[in-house]
């Protein structure tokens, strides 16, 4: 049995949500978030993306498949989107040690204890959900009985993408044609897809000048927080753009290119944070269910006349993904590499790929 604890999640604007603690039990603080992914919280958890922020899972249950082991292939995690635990801490409404899966090594509280990071259930995460909805992402607190209350702490007020980020040169796969993947906190399923298309990957650190190196196109990642902070990234982009070598941005990605091109960003009042985001690519009558996990995007008024939206948000009308009008440049705002949509998802990649 996990020892459980009295825990509290205060949100800034007074609201209380009383639970028990599992986990670490340390108090914590960050952005309040969430997710309405079924399944999914080991890649939830381990998502760079999530960096600073207190992440609540709408599905009822959390624990019930348990953990996967650490391993790795090809020198990434094999079942985990980093090699570290991103979120503050995790909501849920209700917690189970009694997992089942023929891949699972240990519980979620196990894992969530030995990376020092807080878990709380108990709690009505449907009326939290709303609550947010209703008011927008804020700051919380997490407070446990017998740990000292933390201090706000606010993510997007510093340069998160350097946090996550990797420190060196690293390479990956071999081929015919190199992608340089510019970190800006990389899922680890964007490297093992392009590794699985034949091409060679070069993973620099989100300051490193790409430029210099000798490659067939650019892959810009997702990350967290603001992406104004990520100066050195965008002015390398701006110079890649002088070419003519195929760009694809990814999340944030998508938002360092639009920046990079002239366009600005806006932050949304509670994010796109779902696996069932409807995305219409423009152009076509063609929707597709996409999985998200940004807070700020493009503003669509700002995108300049030689580029182009590309896909549509069909939920709120918010640019999804943008394109160069001549030369070979295109990015989207969710991620394809965990689409449910699979098809979609090797059409996207493919396009890419065939660009180089």
């Amino acid at each position: 049995m996990v020892p459980t604890l009295n825990a509290t999640l205060v949100l800034e604007d007074g609201t209380k949500f009383y639970g028990k603690s599992f986990g670490y039990p340390k108090s914590t603080s960050g952005e309040v978030v969430f997710n309405t992914a079924m399944t999914g919280y080991p890649e939830s958890l381990t998502d760079p993306s999530n960096e600073g922020q207190i992440l609540v899972t709408t599905y009822p249950i959390l624990g019930n498949y348990g953990v996967p082991p650490l391993t790795e292939k090809n020198g990434i995690s094999e079942h985990f989107e980093s090699n570290i635990v991103h979120v503050r801490a995790v909501v849920a409404q209700d917690y189970t040690e009694n997992f089942s899966h023929w891949q699972a090594e240990r519980s979620l509280s196990a894992w969530l204890n030995e990376a020092q990071i807080t878990g709380i259930y108990g709690i009505d995460t449907r009326a939290l959900t709303k609550h947010l909805r209703d008011n927008g992402t804020m700051l919380g607190k997490i407070i446990i009985d017998g740990s000292a209350e933390p201090e706000w702490y606010n993510p997007n007020s510093e340069n998160l993408i350097s946090k996550v980020s990797c420190t060196q040169v690293e390479e990956y796969g071999c081929g015919d044609k190199t992608v340089v993947v510019v970190d800006c906190g990389v899922m680890h399923n964007i490297i093992r897809n392009l590794v699985a298309c034949g091409v060679k990957v070069i993973r620099v650190p989100w300051d490193y000048d790409f430029t210099q190196l000798t490659y067939d196109g650019i892959c810009i990642s997702n990350g967290p927080g603001n992406p104004e902070f990520a100066c050195a990234t965008i002015e390398n982009i701006k110079k890649a753009i002088q070419q003519n070598k195929p760009i694809c941005g990814i999340c944030l990605g998508n938002q360092l290119l639009g920046l990079a091109a002239g366009a600005k960003t806006v932050k949304l009042p509670y994010g796109h944070r779902s696996h069932n985001q409807p995305v219409r690519k423009v152009g076509t009558d063609s929707c597709y269910i996409t999985s998200q996990n940004h807070g700020y995007v493009l503003d669509a008024n700002t995108i300049p006349e030689d580029w182009e939206p590309l896909f549509v948000n069909m939920n709120d009308g918010t640019i999804e993904g943008i394109r160069h009008k001549s030369k070979p440049f295109m990015s989207a705002q969710f991620h394809p590499g965990a689409s449910e949509d699979t098809s979609f998802n090797v059409l996207l990649l493919n396009d890419f790929i065939k660009m180089l």
